[in-house]
């Protein structure tokens, strides 16, 4: 059995809650699984790109690293796996404070991203089919401290899981809008998905078929007992977090 190393892409949150059921409840028992969050290396090195790098052999990324990578000018073997979420559940977030509340009023103003290949021209494009211009201004502060930048007012708005910062924004008593891809003529889904190198899963199919069999079951299980589910991952989340798990 090859070492399965799973790079995800966060600190641990809801997203990732089945890997760590799956780990908790023996389901990677034997199967020789291990589990890296980006705060190991405060997201010097993205998870996709450490699978590209040979440093992780499965990643959890935005489905736009796989188009993104199978089109660079040296195209690495990138292909997506499996997904976590039948539907999209990200979305721009400006402060309801702010009074931005269409898309087209972020024309002007500052937008904090995450520097993804695809992401800014994605969020231009949102403001556009709102009716604005799309002249966003666009700054790259640390990955991990991006959520602090919108709740400190050095940015207006940022990209996130309805799932997590929307509920951590809730539980602080800080009131959001929301302005989703897919109310804005924009197809967007199937993101986190989980990506790996197509050559190794060829030389490693029964290794990566046990993987992915292992993971669902801990998804399932955390469908059916999402208290238990909790009780799994609580260990694992970052103490800023710790108030969205109540």
């Amino acid at each position: 059995m090859r070492k399965i190393t799973i790079a995800l892409d966060w600190t641990a949150n809801t997203n990732h809650t089945g890997f760590y059921v799956a780990l908790k409840k023996g389901f990677y028992k034997d199967l020789n699984i291990v589990i890296e969050t980006t705060e190991m290396d405060n997201y010097t090195i993205t998870p996709a790109k450490k699978v590209s790098l040979e440093m992780a052999d499965v990643a959890l990324c935005p489905f736009e690293s796989i188009l993104s990578y199978r089109t660079i000018k040296a195209p690495f073997n990138a292909v997506a796996i499996a997904t976590i979420f039948q539907e999209d559940i990200s979305a721009i977030a400006s402060l309801e404070s702010s009074n931005l509340k269409e898309p087209k009023d972020l024309d002007g103003c500052i937008y904090a991203s995450y520097k993804a290949r695809y992401e800014d021209r994605i969020v231009q494009e949102v403001i556009r089919n709102n009716g604005g211009e799309g002249t966003v201004l666009l700054t790259y502060p640390e990955k991990l401290g991006i959520w602090n930048t919108l709740l400190e007012g050095k940015a207006d708005a940022t990209w996130i899981f309805k799932n997590w910062e929307g509920i951590r924004a809730k539980s602080e008593g800080v009131a959001l809008n929301l302005f989703k891809m897919e109310d804005y003529g924009i197809p967007y889904g199937y993101s986190p998905v989980l990506m790996a190198d197509k050559p190794l899963i060829a030389q490693y199919k029964t290794d990566y078929q046990n993987f992915l069999k292992a993971t669902k079951r801990g998804y399932l299980f955390a469908q059916e007992n999402p208290q238990e589910a909790v009780a799994c991952i609580a260990p694992f989340i970052a103490t800023q977090d710790k108030n969205i798990m109540i």
